[in-house]
């Protein structure tokens, strides 16, 4: 429960608090506290920056979210996450936030045509089922 000073450049001051080694999942967590007076907001891309000097960690293997700003402004609060590589991220972090990072990309098509392709698939098992699935 050791409260981290990390970075407190020209108007930012960044903290970490609650901060934990999850070795389950392969990741470092912890609370983010931002104080930014003067500032509406600090970009997330800031915030991975930062707390990748600080922990020496690639900005890539860094997820942050969940940012509110405290009423009157000057202070937000958000969840960030270290994995340890590129990998356990992809596995363990959810769809959505990996495509925020530019990490996956949703398939295309309407909802229909998903279904129709699924009803089609299903009249196929095993090698035969892949092959089609690939076209």
């Amino acid at each position: 429960t050791g409260e981290h000073s990390i970075m407190a450049d020209s108007t930012a001051t960044i903290r970490t608090r609650k901060f934990l080694t999850n070795r389950l999942l392969q990741r470092k967590q912890f609370v983010v506290d931002i104080i930014h007076p003067g500032l509406a907001n600090v970009s997330k891309a800031d915030v991975r920056e930062k707390l990748g000097k600080a922990y020496k960690a690639d900005p890539g293997n860094i997820f942050v979210f969940g940012f509110r700003t405290a009423f009157g402004g000057g202070r937000s609060t958000g969840f960030g996450l270290i994995y340890d590589s590129l990998d356990a991220a992809k596995k363990f972090e959810p769809k959505y936030r990996l495509q925020r990072a530019g990490l996956y990309e949703k398939p295309k098509g309407s909802r229909k045509q998903k279904k129709e392709k699924k009803h089609r698939l299903a009249k196929f098992r095993g090698t035969k089922r892949a092959k089609m699935a690939g076209k």
